[in-house]
């Protein structure tokens, strides 16, 4: 369940970054596209914290699920 939530997470950012490239070229704004490119970036490095190992060599999504949490 958790792999299906990351996904849809970065489909999101995918999402954000195409209608922020849109809605500047389309209006010419900058504060609202940059905006969602913040978030699109926030969303991609919460999904690194959940994904990329640790010094031990575990993600902790990996813990989670070793530990049933799935």
């Amino acid at each position: 369940m958790t792999d299906i939530v990351l996904s849809i997470v970065m489909l999101a950012a995918l999402a954000l970054l195409a209608g922020a490239f849109a809605l500047w070229r389309r209006t010419g704004q900058l504060k609202q596209p940059a905006l969602m490119v913040l978030l699109a970036v926030i969303a991609v490095l919460n999904v690194l914290i959940w994904t990329v190992p640790s010094k031990d060599g575990e993600a902790p999504i990996d813990q989670i699920k070793a530990a049933g949490g799935e």
